[in-house]
């Protein structure tokens, strides 16, 4: 944690975040903090920005205004993978996800970064029949 996070005790931090779909705005001056041990939720009706929120901090949406910091850095211009590293990752609730692996396995996968670039990827990890059916 950086000197800054350490002084405001915040792992997390949106300041008057604004995001956009082309045209559409769908986050108007978002900013709240998250404290270390804390656990926090987003609850709102359908189209409220919960998503996009988290979009935002994951780095798949970036905002046109404002700012995220996780741990002191900022991270509102990060790519996704690498906002990942960081240790920020989203799994889904209820779909895309692999059934026959355990709950602990699936929010495994959502941190699991693939380091080969090639197409068609390399050959499987020993015992990576696994996702093979």
């Amino acid at each position: 944690m950086s000197a800054t996070a350490a002084q405001t005790g915040n792992i997390l931090e949106l300041h008057d975040v604004e995001t956009f779909y082309g045209s559409i705005q769908a986050l108007k001056g978002i900013s709240l903090e998250v404290h270390e041990g804390e656990i926090v939720t987003l609850i709102g009706a359908n189209g409220a920005g919960k998503s996009t929120t988290l979009r935002s901090i994951n780095g798949l949406n970036h905002p046109r205004h404002g700012s995220i910091a996780f741990g002191g850095r900022d991270i509102t211009n990060l790519p996704a993978h690498e906002i990942v590293k960081l240790g920020i990752a989203q799994s889904p609730e209820g779909r895309k996800l692999f059934s026959r692996m355990s709950v602990m396995e699936n929010l495994e996968m959502g941190a699991f970064q693939r380091k080969d670039r090639s197409p068609g990827g390399a050959a499987p990890p020993e015992g990576g029949n696994a996702f093979r059916r």
